[in-house]
């Protein structure tokens, strides 16, 4: 096989994970399960054929809507589908067919669905924080770079240190500024990252957030402290994406620049 149809493949085998992980987004908050009934319209409850559920084509061949009621299907889908097909295309091209590829895909699905889910309902369910620190204990054992020592460091120190801010934010506001899904969520990342990956996070997605608070504030003319609960989990999730491509560089620039 050609390295551009092996591309492709792996491109249309993302899309096919990102259609699965629309359903875990959907349905995983919700406490439904995410293996029956089989994909159906939450309005009417057709059941999709397999024709239908083809990622990104069945979307745009139905004009995005359910073929039965006609109710609007959200652009959320074919969004989820592609960006998921595209990071397994990075992942290919970063790491080849190997077992680290499988892992750090593994890593980017929770992520991907860790920031959807979060976004709509300030949750972050227990279960992907967990299988992704169990997958991300167990990637330790392949890696040559990287301990287990290592893993369990990054994610004492990264779920520690937000737990942290966390406490200090209750004791000086008296309200929650973190839940504990996004301490939960930095020792999963932390057992792919490491400690420096863990504070990076950290930061990077605080930078973000804050970024994304002040222009909202701005836009919708309203003031930033009190009005707006926005959730961390995205911006942390964005950021542990950025350190697991660039993670090496930034690093080097990193500690380069402190020598």
């Amino acid at each position: 096989m050609s390295e551009n149809l092996l591309v492709i493949f792996v491109f249309v085998f993302g899309t096919v994970i990102g259609s699965f992980l629309n359903v875990i987004i959907y349905r995983l908050p919700r406490e439904k399960s995410i293996v029956f009934p089989p994909s159906s319209c939450p309005a009417c409850g057709y059941k999709i054929k397999w024709y239908e559920n083809i990622p990104i084509i069945s979307y745009v061949f139905l004009k995005g809507r359910c073929r039965n009621c006609k109710t609007k299907i959200s652009i959320r889908y074919p969004f989820v589908e592609s960006i998921t097909g595209l990071f397994a295309v990075f992942t290919y091209l970063k790491w080849g067919l190997s077992v680290e590829s499988i892992f750090y895909f593994v890593f980017i699905c929770l992520i991907i669905s860790i920031i959807f889910i979060d976004f709509d309902f300030k949750i972050i369910p227990d279960e992907l924080n967990l299988i992704g620190f169990l997958s991300g204990i167990l990637f330790s054992f392949f890696r040559e770079d990287f301990s287990l020592l290592d893993a369990i460091l990054g994610a004492v120190l990264g779920a520690g240190f937000l737990y942290l801010v966390a406490y200090l934010y209750f004791k000086l506001k008296g309200i929650e500024g973190l839940g504990l899904g996004d301490v939960k969520m930095l020792a999963f990342v932390g057992t792919y990252l490491g400690w420096f990956g863990s504070l990076f996070t950290i930061f990077f997605g605080s930078v973000l957030g804050a970024a994304f608070g002040l222009m909202f504030s701005l836009l919708k003319k309203k003031k930033y402290e009190g009005q707006l609960e926005i959730p961390f989990g995205p911006f942390l999730g964005v950021a542990s994406l950025i350190y697991i491509f660039f993670g090496e560089k930034i690093k080097q620039f990193y500690f380069g620049g402190m020598g």
